[in-house]
Protein backbone atom coordinates (compact mmCIF):
# COMPACT_ATOMS: atom_id res chain seq x y z
CA UNK A 1 0.00 0.00 0.00
CA UNK A 2 0.68 3.35 -0.81
CA UNK A 3 2.68 5.88 1.80
CA UNK A 4 -0.22 8.54 0.59
CA UNK A 5 -2.94 5.67 1.32
CA UNK A 6 -1.46 4.88 4.96
CA UNK A 7 -1.37 8.36 5.71
CA UNK A 8 -5.08 9.41 5.08
CA UNK A 9 -6.11 5.98 6.67
CA UNK A 10 -4.22 6.72 9.67
CA UNK A 11 -5.76 10.50 9.45
CA UNK A 12 -9.27 9.51 9.07
CA UNK A 13 -9.55 7.75 12.44
CA UNK A 14 -9.29 11.00 13.76
CA UNK A 15 -12.20 12.41 11.60
CA UNK A 16 -15.00 12.83 13.92
CA UNK A 17 -17.28 12.90 10.73
CA UNK A 18 -15.87 9.53 9.58
CA UNK A 19 -17.59 5.99 11.14
CA UNK A 20 -15.42 2.97 10.58
CA UNK A 21 -17.70 -0.21 11.25
CA UNK A 22 -18.98 1.20 14.21
CA UNK A 23 -20.98 -0.55 16.31
CA UNK A 24 -24.56 -0.43 17.12
CA UNK A 25 -25.33 2.33 15.32
CA UNK A 26 -28.39 1.28 13.91
CA UNK A 27 -31.54 3.46 14.19
CA UNK A 28 -29.14 6.20 16.25
CA UNK A 29 -28.47 8.22 13.39
CA UNK A 30 -30.54 11.47 14.26
CA UNK A 31 -28.79 11.16 17.35
CA UNK A 32 -25.40 11.72 16.31
CA UNK A 33 -26.80 14.60 14.17
CA UNK A 34 -28.45 16.12 17.08
CA UNK A 35 -31.78 16.92 14.78
CA UNK A 36 -34.90 14.75 13.02
CA UNK A 37 -33.75 15.95 9.58
CA UNK A 38 -34.32 13.80 6.87
CA UNK A 39 -31.62 10.93 6.30
CA UNK A 40 -30.28 10.31 2.73
CA UNK A 41 -27.61 8.19 1.52
CA UNK A 42 -25.13 8.45 -1.04
CA UNK A 43 -23.88 4.39 -1.76
CA UNK A 44 -20.57 3.75 -3.14
CA UNK A 45 -20.17 7.44 -2.07
CA UNK A 46 -15.81 7.35 -3.42
CA UNK A 47 -14.14 10.69 -3.14
CA UNK A 48 -17.60 11.76 -1.94
CA UNK A 49 -18.19 14.89 -3.80
CA UNK A 50 -22.33 13.92 -4.05
CA UNK A 51 -22.37 13.59 -0.23
CA UNK A 52 -20.89 17.12 0.08
CA UNK A 53 -22.65 18.75 -2.66
CA UNK A 54 -26.03 17.41 -1.55
CA UNK A 55 -25.05 19.33 2.17
CA UNK A 56 -24.40 22.28 0.64
CA UNK A 57 -27.25 22.64 -1.28
CA UNK A 58 -29.74 21.07 1.61
CA UNK A 59 -28.27 22.27 5.26
CA UNK A 60 -32.15 21.30 6.48
CA UNK A 61 -31.02 17.67 5.36
CA UNK A 62 -28.75 15.03 6.32
CA UNK A 63 -26.36 13.21 4.17
CA UNK A 64 -24.00 9.97 4.84
CA UNK A 65 -21.78 9.18 2.21
CA UNK A 66 -21.15 4.83 2.15
CA UNK A 67 -17.90 3.33 1.12
CA UNK A 68 -15.37 0.68 1.85
CA UNK A 69 -12.51 2.67 0.48
CA UNK A 70 -11.65 5.16 3.22
CA UNK A 71 -8.42 6.37 1.04
CA UNK A 72 -11.05 7.89 -1.44
CA UNK A 73 -13.84 8.95 1.39
CA UNK A 74 -10.88 11.33 3.29
CA UNK A 75 -11.32 13.33 0.12
CA UNK A 76 -14.67 14.55 0.84
CA UNK A 77 -14.67 14.18 4.89
CA UNK A 78 -11.70 16.60 5.00
CA UNK A 79 -13.97 19.09 2.86
CA UNK A 80 -17.06 18.62 4.88
CA UNK A 81 -14.87 19.29 8.14
CA UNK A 82 -13.06 22.20 6.83
CA UNK A 83 -16.25 24.27 5.63
CA UNK A 84 -17.65 22.94 7.71
CA UNK A 85 -20.71 20.83 7.08
CA UNK A 86 -21.92 19.17 9.95
CA UNK A 87 -24.54 17.73 8.17
CA UNK A 88 -22.52 15.22 6.62
CA UNK A 89 -21.02 12.31 7.86
CA UNK A 90 -19.33 9.12 6.15
CA UNK A 91 -19.50 5.73 7.32
CA UNK A 92 -16.87 3.11 6.17
CA UNK A 93 -18.27 -0.68 5.15
CA UNK A 94 -19.57 -2.50 2.72
CA UNK A 95 -23.14 -2.23 1.49
CA UNK A 96 -23.89 -5.27 1.57
CA UNK A 97 -24.45 -5.09 5.31
CA UNK A 98 -26.05 -1.54 5.56
CA UNK A 99 -28.61 -3.11 7.81
CA UNK A 100 -26.00 -3.56 10.74
CA UNK A 101 -26.23 0.23 10.89
CA UNK A 102 -29.36 1.60 9.63
CA UNK A 103 -33.12 0.53 11.30
CA UNK A 104 -36.13 0.13 9.18
CA UNK A 105 -37.55 3.41 7.47
CA UNK A 106 -34.53 5.20 8.91
CA UNK A 107 -33.53 6.26 5.50
CA UNK A 108 -35.74 9.01 3.37
CA UNK A 109 -33.48 8.37 -0.09
CA UNK A 110 -31.05 6.61 -1.91
CA UNK A 111 -28.06 8.06 -4.29
CA UNK A 112 -26.57 5.35 -6.09
CA UNK A 113 -23.77 8.16 -8.59
CA UNK A 114 -21.35 6.60 -10.99
CA UNK A 115 -21.08 3.31 -9.31
CA UNK A 116 -19.05 0.46 -10.98
CA UNK A 117 -22.04 -1.02 -13.70
CA UNK A 118 -20.26 -4.81 -13.35
CA UNK A 119 -20.99 -5.20 -17.11
CA UNK A 120 -20.19 -8.89 -17.14
CA UNK A 121 -23.26 -11.17 -16.87
CA UNK A 122 -21.85 -13.17 -14.54
CA UNK A 123 -21.44 -9.90 -12.54
CA UNK A 124 -25.05 -8.65 -12.39
CA UNK A 125 -25.73 -9.20 -8.86
CA UNK A 126 -23.45 -7.04 -7.98
CA UNK A 127 -24.57 -4.39 -9.72
CA UNK A 128 -26.31 -1.88 -7.24
CA UNK A 129 -29.40 -1.82 -8.67
CA UNK A 130 -29.83 -5.61 -8.92
CA UNK A 131 -32.57 -6.54 -6.94
CA UNK A 132 -31.14 -8.47 -4.30
CA UNK A 133 -29.33 -4.88 -3.32
CA UNK A 134 -33.14 -3.15 -3.77
CA UNK A 135 -34.43 -5.65 -1.28
CA UNK A 136 -31.52 -4.47 1.26
CA UNK A 137 -32.64 -0.99 0.74
CA UNK A 138 -35.94 -1.86 1.20
CA UNK A 139 -35.19 -2.64 5.18
CA UNK A 140 -33.74 0.60 5.99
CA UNK A 141 -35.65 3.00 3.62
CA UNK A 142 -39.04 5.17 4.57
CA UNK A 143 -42.12 4.20 2.69
CA UNK A 144 -42.12 6.58 -0.27
CA UNK A 145 -38.56 6.89 -0.20
CA UNK A 146 -36.88 7.30 -3.48
CA UNK A 147 -33.73 5.72 -5.11
CA UNK A 148 -31.65 8.28 -7.44
CA UNK A 149 -29.35 6.64 -10.04
CA UNK A 150 -27.28 8.94 -11.99
CA UNK A 151 -24.47 6.83 -14.38
CA UNK A 152 -22.74 7.27 -17.33
CA UNK A 153 -23.49 3.59 -18.60
CA UNK A 154 -26.21 3.01 -20.73
CA UNK A 155 -25.92 -0.58 -19.80
CA UNK A 156 -26.39 0.15 -16.41
CA UNK A 157 -29.25 2.50 -17.17
CA UNK A 158 -30.95 0.50 -19.43
CA UNK A 159 -30.59 -2.60 -17.31
CA UNK A 160 -32.06 -0.54 -13.79
CA UNK A 161 -35.46 -0.08 -16.70
CA UNK A 162 -35.61 -3.78 -16.91
CA UNK A 163 -35.53 -4.31 -13.39
CA UNK A 164 -38.32 -1.25 -12.89
CA UNK A 165 -40.14 -2.89 -15.57
CA UNK A 166 -40.32 -6.65 -13.97
CA UNK A 167 -40.11 -6.05 -10.63
CA UNK A 168 -43.22 -3.36 -10.61
CA UNK A 169 -40.85 -0.55 -9.72
CA UNK A 170 -42.50 3.18 -9.55
CA UNK A 171 -40.87 5.36 -11.26
CA UNK A 172 -40.79 9.35 -10.82
CA UNK A 173 -38.18 10.71 -13.22
CA UNK A 174 -36.28 9.21 -16.14
CA UNK A 175 -33.52 10.69 -18.35
CA UNK A 176 -30.94 9.77 -20.91
CA UNK A 177 -29.28 13.07 -21.11
CA UNK A 178 -28.94 15.10 -18.44
CA UNK A 179 -27.44 18.00 -19.93
CA UNK A 180 -29.15 17.51 -22.45
CA UNK A 181 -32.17 19.12 -20.73
CA UNK A 182 -33.24 22.99 -20.76
CA UNK A 183 -34.03 22.87 -17.16
CA UNK A 184 -31.59 21.29 -14.68
CA UNK A 185 -32.40 19.73 -10.95
CA UNK A 186 -29.67 21.63 -9.09
CA UNK A 187 -28.78 18.51 -7.16
CA UNK A 188 -28.13 16.87 -10.87
CA UNK A 189 -25.85 19.23 -11.56
CA UNK A 190 -23.15 17.84 -8.50
CA UNK A 191 -20.28 16.40 -10.61
CA UNK A 192 -18.17 13.31 -9.16
CA UNK A 193 -14.77 12.61 -9.96
CA UNK A 194 -15.56 9.61 -12.32
CA UNK A 195 -18.13 11.43 -14.33
CA UNK A 196 -15.79 14.38 -15.65
CA UNK A 197 -13.97 11.37 -16.33
CA UNK A 198 -16.42 9.77 -18.55
CA UNK A 199 -15.35 5.78 -18.29
CA UNK A 200 -18.27 4.45 -20.17
CA UNK A 201 -17.41 7.35 -23.17
CA UNK A 202 -21.33 7.84 -23.38
CA UNK A 203 -20.83 11.48 -23.63
CA UNK A 204 -24.52 11.18 -21.88
CA UNK A 205 -25.38 11.21 -18.19
CA UNK A 206 -28.21 9.46 -17.16
CA UNK A 207 -30.88 9.62 -14.45
CA UNK A 208 -33.37 7.89 -12.53
CA UNK A 209 -35.70 8.27 -9.69
CA UNK A 210 -37.93 5.52 -8.66
CA UNK A 211 -39.19 3.80 -5.79
CA UNK A 212 -40.40 0.19 -4.27
CA UNK A 213 -43.53 -1.07 -3.79
CA UNK A 214 -44.53 -3.13 -0.57
CA UNK A 215 -42.71 -6.55 -2.11
CA UNK A 216 -40.41 -7.12 -4.31
CA UNK A 217 -41.64 -10.21 -6.15
CA UNK A 218 -39.10 -13.34 -7.24
CA UNK A 219 -38.31 -12.79 -10.51
CA UNK A 220 -34.73 -13.13 -10.29
CA UNK A 221 -34.53 -16.19 -12.48
CA UNK A 222 -36.60 -14.25 -15.78
CA UNK A 223 -34.06 -11.40 -15.14
CA UNK A 224 -30.93 -13.48 -15.52
CA UNK A 225 -32.68 -15.61 -18.61
CA UNK A 226 -33.63 -11.89 -20.17
CA UNK A 227 -29.71 -11.12 -19.38
CA UNK A 228 -28.28 -14.40 -20.76
CA UNK A 229 -30.47 -13.71 -24.33
CA UNK A 230 -29.16 -10.44 -24.84
CA UNK A 231 -25.47 -11.28 -24.20
CA UNK A 232 -25.71 -13.95 -26.66
CA UNK A 233 -27.44 -11.92 -28.81
CA UNK A 234 -24.68 -8.95 -28.71
CA UNK A 235 -21.98 -11.46 -29.08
Amino acid sequence: MGQKKLLRFSQIKAFENVFEYPKDMAGTWHKIFSNNHPIILELACGRGEYTVGLAELFPEQNFIGVDVKGNRMYLGAKKALEFPLPNAKFLRTQIEILTDYFSAEEVNEIWITFPDPQLRTSRAKKRLTHPRFLRLYQKILAKNGSIHLKTDSPDLYNFTLKVIELYGLIVHNSCDDVYGQSVIDERLTIKTHYEKLDIAGSKKIFYLQFSLPETIADQDNILHEILKQTEQRES
